[in-house]
């Protein structure tokens, strides 16, 4: 599957590489090392995401190599094949979506589990632990020797989708990644910092208020936690300071699945899952429009929080009783 990487590069001269919305450390990794493999092949290539990258991600491009949506789309080149990082579903790309009916070819690189409603052809592993570590083989496989700051963005990415390491789509082909990018130049420690030792207090006083609405469900399987508006008020935080809170109910021996669900400023709902394994809850998140992985997986509603938290619920006890 990767050959097809190489003989999409090989037939297209020209790229946009973007990832999905509210892109994260794996999907911007992954979109640093593709753009290096492109260029040391001769393409013409740029990043270009729906929004502005984070602040607290910064890090990830010293370069500023990646650009938002707002400042290219009055410069939009017309003989680019878009490349779509870590998801593959062309309905996550925000305004990146204006692109597809003009490009000569969309090609996908994506390690979710694949979706009945993927229409994008391209090479999807599932059995990766991230995309950063899908490109990084591919770095690899061409004989490239990633920039020090490219490694330290790819390490982050696979990082943050491992859970540094921990998560069960962890393999030797993990580390195997992991070490090449050490080589290169990235540190550890430093990467961990930038993820776990630079909250702010609004950060930890959401934290609280979110874990006050924890409650257990299903003879103890099922923990689900709510994020209202009022509290990124009361707490001056925003949703972007949630990062790990749906992982805390997983500690509990007995959890078997844990719930997260966010409420922005203007009262639109997401919601995340994460399972041991037992359960499925991408299953879940793509009845709900959404997708992921059998241990981690999204969505967004339409509906409101507590009738979204009712369809969620019943959802999850219906997958429950269907296994037993």
């Amino acid at each position: 599957m990767a050959d097809a990487v190489f003989d999409f590069l090989n037939r297209r001269s020209s790229l946009v590489i973007t990832t999905h919305e509210n892109a994260d450390p794996d999907g911007l990794g992954a979109e640093l090392v593709f753009f290096q493999l492109a260029k040391s092949m001769g393409k013409k290539a740029r990043i270009v995401n729906s929004g502005a990258i984070l602040e607290k991600y910064r890090f990830m491009d010293p370069e500023n190599v990646i650009e938002s949506w707002a400042n290219f789309k009055e410069a939009l080149d017309r003989e680019a094949a878009l490349v779509i990082m870590d998801t593959a579903d062309e309905y996550n790309i925000g305004e990146l979506r204006d692109l597809i009916p003009y490009a000569p070819e969309v090609f996908v690189i994506d390690h979710h589990e694949p979706s009945q409603f993927n229409t994008l052809k391209g090479y999807t592993d599932p059995k990766a632990s991230s995309a950063c570590e899908m490109a990084v083989e591919l770095a690899i496989k061409a004989g490239l020797n990633l920039t020090p700051a490219n490694a330290i963005a790819a390490f982050a990415g696979i990082a943050y989708d491992t859970g540094f390491f921990a998560y069960s789509k962890t393999t030797l082909r993990t580390f195997k990644a992991a070490s090449v990018l050490i080589e290169a130049g990235a540190v550890p420690y430093d990467i961990y910092k930038e993820f776990y030792q630079k909250r702010h207090v609004g950060a930890l006083l959401l934290e609280k208020s979110v874990l006050g609405t924890l409650e257990i469900t299903e003879q103890g399987r099922v923990a689900v936690q709510v994020l209202r508006k009022e509290f990124l008020e009361s707490c001056h935080a925003t949703l972007d300071d949630t990062e790990g809170f749906i992982n805390t109910p997983l500690k509990c021996k007995d959890v078997e699945v844990s719930v997260l669900l966010k409420e922005n400023r203007e009262g639109h709902v997401r919601c995340s899952f994460r399972s041991k394994g037992g359960i499925n809850v991408s299953k879940i998140a793509q009845s709900m429009g959404g997708g992921g992985h059998i241990m981690a997986a999204g969505c967004k509603s339409s509906k409101n929080l507590d009738e979204t938290l009712r369809m969620v619920l019943e959802k999850i006890s219906k997958e429950i009783k269907a296994i037993k």
